[in-house]
C-alpha cells in the first residue's frame, strides 16, 4: 500500500481483529482508480500525500477523516477529498469499503491552468467534504462511479492507453475543479474555459507573473505583442472590460486567495501590497464591490 500511495502508519484498533486487506488498482497516465477495504477497524496516518489528491467514495461502512483542521464522518452519502500539502488521519470502520481516485497534482494544476487561462496563484485546495446528496456532489459521484464501472467492464485503462483514456482523465479532473468548491472556485467562475485568442493568453500570463509590479497597459500590450488599441479591443470583446480593469480583478482574486488560506494568512495590508495595491482605501472599495464584503482574514 505504501508503494501504491505513500508511506503511512497503519494501526489495527482491536488486537483481536484479523486484518484482511483487499486492494484492486488500475493506473492511467495521471490518475489511478482503487478499491480498498481493510476488513478490520484501522487507523491510517499518511501525513501529507505530497504529489497527489485523493478523492474517496465510500461504498459501505463509515470512516472518520481529519484533514486541514476539519473532521467529519464519511459514508455512502458523503465522500472526501484530501489535498496533497495537508496532513490527514483516517479511521476506517471494520465494514468500510471505498473507491479511491488518486489524481496527480501536476495534472490537476495543468487542467486548472487551461480552464482559467492562467496559472493558479498558489496550491489548489478543495473543501474536504463532498456531499453526494446535493446536485454537484451527485454529478461527481456519477462521473467517477461511471469511470470505475467502465474499468470493471474492461472499457478503460487497458494497455496501451488510448486517447479515450486520456480524455476521461481530463474530464474527471475538469468535473472536480468545476463542481467541488476550492480556493480557486471564484477564479474558475469568472473564467471562460480558456478559449481565448493568443494575445489575450499572453497578456493574462504577463499580468499573473507581475501582479505586484506597477505595470501599464503599454507593458501588457508589449508582452502580448500587439498594439494598445488591438489589445483593448480584444479585452472588450472577451471580457467587456479594459486590460487594466482585468488586471485589477486578477489582483483582487489573488488577494482573496491569500486571505482565505488556512495557514500563514497575511494581514490585509500585506495581501494588498503583495498583489499590487498601494492604496488601502481603494483596495477595500474594489474588494467589497467584487466579493460583497470587506477584506479580512478567514477565521
Amino acid at each position: 500500500m505504501s508503494q501504491r500511495f505513500c508511506d503511512h502508519r497503519l494501526d489495527v484498533s482491536n488486537r483481536n481483529s484479523q486484518l484482511s486487506v483487499t486492494h484492486n488498482a488500475v493506473r492511467g497516465q495521471h490518475l489511478s482508480v482503487n478499491y480498498l477495504s481493510y476488513g478490520a477497524e484501522v487507523t491510517v496516518d499518511p501525513g501529507e500525500l505530497g504529489s497527489f489528491y485523493l478523492f474517496q467514495m465510500p461504498l459501505s461502512g463509515k470512516a472518520s477523516v481529519a484533514h486541514r483542521g476539519d473532521e467529519m464522518t464519511a459514508h455512502v452519502g458523503v465522500g472526501t477529498i484530501l489535498n496533497p500539502d495537508r496532513s490527514a488521519l483516517l479511521r476506517w470502520g471494520e465494514s468500510c469499503q471505498k473507491l479511491l481516485f488518486q489524481i496527480d497534482s501536476a495534472h490537476l494544476e495543468t487542467v486548472a491552468r487551461n480552464l482559467t487561462g492562467a496559472p493558479p496563484p498558489g496550491p489548489i485546495r478543495f473543501d474536504m467534504k463532498v456531499d453526494f446528496t446535493r446536485p454537484n456532489g451527485k454529478k461527481l459521484q456519477r462521473a467517477f462511479a461511471a469511470c470505475a464501472a467502465a474499468i470493471e467492464n474492461g472499457g478503460l485503462f487497458q494497455r496501451p492507453l488510448s486517447g479515450m483514456d486520456l480524455q476521461v482523465e481530463h474530464d474527471l479532473v475538469y468535473a472536480l475543479l468545476t463542481l467541488q468548491r476550492s480556493n480557486i472556485s471564484h477564479i474558475i467562475a469568472r473564467s471562460d474555459g480558456g478559449t481565448r485568442p493568443r494575445d489575450i493568453r499572453h497578456a493574462l500570463e504577463f499580468m499573473h507573473a507581475n501582479l505586484a509590479e506597477q505595470i501599464t497597459v503599454l507593458d501588457i500590450a508589449a508582452a502580448a505583442e500587439v498594439n494598445v488599441r488591438t489589445l483593448q479591443k480584444s479585452f472588450l470583446r472577451v471580457f467587456q472590460k479594459t486590460p487594466m480593469q482585468v488586471l485589477r480583478d486578477t489582483r483582487l482574486d489573488a488577494a482573496h486567495y491569500l486571505l482565505h488560506a488556512r495557514r500563514d494568512v497575511p494581514s490585509v495590508s500585506e495581501a494588498a501590497y503583495s498583489c499590487g495595491f498601494s492604496h488601502m482605501g481603494r483596495f477595500a472599495s474594489y474588494y467589497r464591490t467584487r466579493f460583497g464584503h470587506t477584506p479580512c482574514k478567514r477565521m
